[in-house]
C-alpha cells in the first residue's frame, strides 16, 4: 500500500530509535560493500522484530536517495555521525530503490514558469546578507516600514518534501525566490504565490544561501552542499552550468554562503570531522578549514588558502591504538566579508579538532583578495582544541580539551557614526568584539553578553549571526540548557530545557555599551519536546525593527530602539502548503529572516541538538498587500 513521503520519514524516525553503531576499521578498503555496512551497522536493529524500528523489507521499498538524506540530515543524522560518506551511500544504495525522492504534483508549478532576474533589481536579499554582512536594510530598501510590521500576515507556506530540517536561507530578488533544502533540492519559486518554476537536485544537503551573480546574458546561481561540491546553475532555467568538488576531505561541509567580487566567487569550507571521533577507531583528525576562490564563468580554481598552512601529521596513538593526527580544524562556517577598499576579505574561524592547537583557530582573519594570503589573524581564544570524544570516552580528546567556542557567524564590516570602520564579531563564548581593520584586528572593545551556566551547551552566546544598523549591533543569545537522554532507545544527543536560554541584547557599536536587553521567553507549559527559549538563529534588521527566531518556534519582531516586542508569530504547527506537501514548523535556528520587496521569509524546523523538527518556508506580507 503506497505511503506518503512524510509517512516514510516517520518510519525512518523509528529507525533512529536504535543506536546499534559498531566500530569500523580505521582504513576501510574501498569501495565499501553496502551489504557489509548494513550487517556491521544496521542489521542488529533492523533484522529484529520491534514496532519502533522499520524492518529491512520496509527500507527496501524506499528511494535510496531518501535513505541517504535521512542519514545526512534526517531522523538518522545523530546515529550516522561516525559514518563515512562512502558508507552512507553504499548502505542507501543497497537498501533503497531507484525511484526519485521528490516529485511535486503539477498543481505545485506556476502556469507561467519563466524566471526573470534583473541586473538592477528594485529590491533584493542576495546571498547571506547585504554588503558588509550587516544583515540590515533600510525601510526603503526592504519595502517594509516599522508601522507595517505589526500587520504582517502569513501569505503562503511551502513544504520541503520529507525533510525534518529547514536550514537554507532563501535568496529573494524582486519577485523571485531561490532556496535549497536538506534533501538537496534547489527550488525556484515566485515570491508572490510560492508556486514552483523549476527544481534541481544537488548531490547532498544544501544549507548554503544561494548567491545570484550576473553571467553573460543571464545569471548564475552559486551555492555549495554538505558533501564538498560547489555548483553554478543558470538562474533562468535551473540548468547546471558547472560543478566542482572543491574539498576532497570526506567530512567537508559547505555551510557558509559564497560571496562574489571582481569575477570570482569565494567559498568557505567547514567540516564535521570532529564528530567522527565518536567512533573510537577513527584516526582523528586531518581536516583543515579553507577559502576557495573560483572563476564565476567556468569554475576554474583561482586560489585555495588553508587556515592551517601545513597538513596534519601523526601525533601518536590513543589508549586503544588508534592513530592520531594534528593540527586540524579551523573550519570556516560563515560567509566571508568583502573589504574592497583594503583589498581583503574577513573570515571567522572555528576551533581545532586535535592537538596541537593553532594560532588561527577561533580567530578573525584578513585574506588578500587576489592571492588568498593571510594578511593578519586575530585570535580571541587560544588553545580551543575539541572534538566529540571529549564528551564521551575521551579516547581522541585533545590534551587542551577546549570549550568548543568557535566563531559560527560572519564578521560585520561597518562604520562607527562619524568615525572609522570597525569589524564586529560575535562568538559562541558569549563575547562580542569590535576590531580595528587598520591595525591588524586590534580589539577596540569587547563585551560579554552572557556567561555559561550549568548544563548549557557550547553555543552560549552568538551562534549564527548578528545584525547592525550602523548605530547598534543586535545579538541574540543561544545558551540552551541541555541534558543527556536516559532512555537507551532515545537517539538524541541532548534534551533541551524548555526554561533555559535565549535573550536579546543591543550594543552601541561606538563603545560596546548596552542600549537594551530583552529577556528570554520560556516555553509555555505543555510545550512539545524540543521546545527551548534559545535564540540561536541569525538576526535580521530593517529600520526600527529587529527580527529574531527562537528554538520554541516563535518568530518575533523587536523594536530596535527599546527591545520591546512589536509582533510575534508561532510557527510550531501544521501548515497547508502551496505545493501540496504535508508540512509543519518547529524550532527556528541557523538562517535568519529575509526581507525583500515588502515581504518577510523565514524557515521553520531544526531537528539538530534536540530541537523541534519541521520542513516549511513561510512568507509574510502586511495585511492587504
Amino acid at each position: 500500500m503506497p505511503r506518503s513521503r512524510l509517512h516514510v520519514l516517520t518510519s525512518l524516525a523509528g529507525l533512529a530509535a536504535c543506536q546499534c553503531i559498531l566500530p569500523i576499521p580505521a582504513q576501510p578498503a574501498p569501495p565499501p560493500s553496502g551489504e557489509a555496512v548494513y550487517q556491521r551497522r544496521c542489521a542488529a536493529c533492523h533484522d529484529q522484530t520491534n514496532p519502533r524500528i522499520p524492518p529491512r523489507e520496509s527500507l527496501r521499498q524506499m528511494p535510496a536517495s531518501r535513505i541517504l538524506h535521512t542519514l545526512d540530515f534526517g531522523a538518522m543524522m545523530t546515529v550516522a555521525y561516525p559514518m563515512s560518506r562512502e558508507d552512507r551511500e553504499a548502505v542507501a544504495a543497497y537498501l533503497g530503490t531507484n525511484a526519485p525522492a521528490v516529485a511535486f504534483p503539477p498543481a505545485a508549478y506556476c502556469a507561467d514558469r519563466r524566471v526573470t532576474v534583473s541586473d538592477k533589481p528594485k529590491s533584493q536579499w542576495n546571498g547571506w546578507s547585504p554588503p558588509g554582512n550587516t544583515r540590515y536594510l533600510t525601510a526603503e530598501q526592504a519595502g517594509l516600514s516599522i508601522n507595517q510590521v505589526s500587520r504582517l500576515k502569513l501569505k503562503w507556506a511551502f513544504g520541503f518534501d520529507g525533510d525534518v530540517t529547514a536550514f537554507a536561507q532563501p535568496t529573494v530578488i524582486d519577485g523571485q525566490v531561490f532556496v535549497g533544502s536538506a534533501g538537496g533540492v534547489i527550488h525556484a519559486l515566485r515570491a508572490a504565490t510560492g508556486c514552483l518554476q523549476w527544481v534541481f537536485q544537488a548531490n547532498g544537503p544544501v544549507r548554503s544561501s544561494i548567491l545570484a551573480a550576473p553571467l553573460a546574458k543571464g545569471h548564475a546561481l552559486l551555492f555549495g552542499d554538505q558533501t564538498g561540491w560547489f555548483y553554478s546553475l543558470e538562474a533562468e532555467t535551473g540548468k547546471l552550468l558547472w560543478k566542482k568538488k572543491i574539498e576532497e576531505h570526506d567530512a567537508a561541509r559547505l555551510t557558509g554562503a559564497p560571496v562574489a567580487y571582481n569575477g570570482n566567487v569565494f567559498v568557505p569550507v567547514a567540516s564535521w570531522e570532529e564528530t567522527r571521533s565518536l567512533d573510537p577507531n577513527y584516526p582523528c583528525c586531518t581536516f583543515r578549514g579553507s577559502i576557495v576562490a573560483l572563476q564565476i564563468r567556468d569554475g576554474q580554481l583561482v586560489w585555495k588558502s588553508y587556515m592551517i598552512p601545513e597538513p596534519a601529521k601523526p601525533t601518536g596513538k590513543t589508549a586503544r591504538g588508534t592513530p592520531q593526527f594534528g593540527p586540524s580544524g579551523a573550519g570556516i562556517w560563515a560567509a566571508p566579508s568583502i573589504d574592497a577598499k583594503r583589498g581583503v576579505m574577513y573570515v571567522a574561524t572555528g576551533d581545532n579538532y586535535s592537538s596541537p592547537a593553532t594560532a588561527t583557530s577561533d580567530a578573525i582573519a584578513a585574506l588578500d583578495l587576489a592571492s588568498g594570503r593571510i594578511v593578519w589573524s586575530r585570535q580571541t581564544l587560544p588553545g580551543d582544541a575539541y572534538n566529540s570524544s571529549c564528551g564521551t570516552d575521551k579516547q581522541s580528546c585533545p590534551v587542551e580539551n577546549g570549550p568548543d567556542y568557535d566563531f559560527g557567524s560572519s564578521a560585520i564590516l561597518t562604520r562607527v557614526p562619524g568615525g572609522r570602520e570597525i569589524l564586529l564579531a560575535g562568538q559562541k563564548s558569549g563575547m562580542v568584539y569590535a576590531l580595528d581593520p587598520d591595525k591588524q584586528g586590534e580589539i577596540v572593545w569587547q563585551v560579554r553578553i552572557v556567561s555559561r551556566a550549568p548544563n548549557v551547551g557550547p553555543s552560549v552566546g552568538v551562534q549564527w549571526g548578528m545584525a547592525s544598523d550602523g548605530q547598534n549591533v543586535y545579538a541574540a543569545i543561544s545558551a540552551s540548557g541541555r541534558t543527556r537522554p536516559t532512555d537507551p532507545l532515545d537517539t538524541r544527543r541532548n534534551i533541551l530545557d524548555p526554561k533555559q536560554g535565549g535573550g536579546f541584547v543591543a550594543l552601541r557599536i561606538g563603545d560596546g555599551s548596552k542600549v537594551w536587553t530583552a529577556p528570554p521567553i520560556v516555553c509555555a507549559p505543555g510545550a512539545p519536546t524540543g521546545c527551548s527559549p534559545a535564540q540561536s538563529a541569525a538576526v535580521t534588521a530593517i529600520t526600527g525593527v529587529v527580527f529574531s527566531g527562537s528554538m520554541d518556534g516563535h518568530f518575533r519582531a523587536y523594536s530596535a530602539e527599546q527591545g520591546s516586542i512589536l509582533w510575534d508569530y508561532s510557527t510550531a504547527r501544521d501548515f497547508e502548503t502551496v505545493n501540496g506537501v504535508k508540512a509543519k514548523g518547529g524550532s527556528i535556528d541557523g538562517p535568519g529572516a529575509v526581507v525583500a520587496n515588502g515581504m518577510v521569509f523565514v524557515n521553520s524546523g531544526y531537528s539538530r541538538f534536540g530541537g523541534m523538527p519541521g520542513n516549511v518556508l513561510l512568507a509574510f506580507a502586511p495585511e492587504g498587500r
